[in-house]
């Protein structure tokens, strides 16, 4: 999984804000489209999710797997496939939340393996779309 895809949209929000609806896994079914369950089967002291199984429907894919948070703060979050599902066999991400002018730049890192094979730009075209519709989400759902 060594080539990323990564994108970035600017919110009108300040870092916490941002950050809290990104913890906030209950919430996803609600504006993070293809996720139709988010559940967290751990929580670090601090509260905030250490590991979240999550049930995808995104066209012909549907999977259910669990990821492992890794928590910067409001700076960043990293995420990795700690079980596998049925189609995803790897996976690592960030959000990561930079100020800019009042504003806060979110950036989206995605790098997914899957088990039918596909080509890298296939791959990388599928991760992309991936990225920006959850950007998007996350936008609407901050500023809304």
């Amino acid at each position: 999984m060594a080539d990323r895809t990564s994108s970035s949209i600017t919110i009108e929000a300040e870092k916490p804000e941002i950050m809290a609806v990104i913890a906030d896994f209950a919430e996803y079914p609600e504006w993070a489209e293809g996720i139709t369950a988010a559940e967290i089967v751990a929580a670090g002291d601090d509260g905030r999710a250490e590991q979240v199984r999550i049930t995808l429907e995104a066209g012909p894919i549907k999977d259910t797997y669990v990821l492992a948070y890794d928590w910067d703060d409001d700076e960043a979050v990293h995420w990795h496939l700690a079980e596998r599902g049925t189609m995803l066999t790897g996976m690592t991400g960030a959000y990561r939340l930079a100020e800019r002018d009042g504003d806060t730049e979110v950036t989206y890192e995605l790098a997914v393996d899957v088990r039918v094979p596909m080509i890298g730009m296939v791959k990388r075209k599928a991760e992309k779309r991936i990225i920006d519709t959850a950007l998007r989400g996350l936008k609407r759902r901050v500023e809304g």
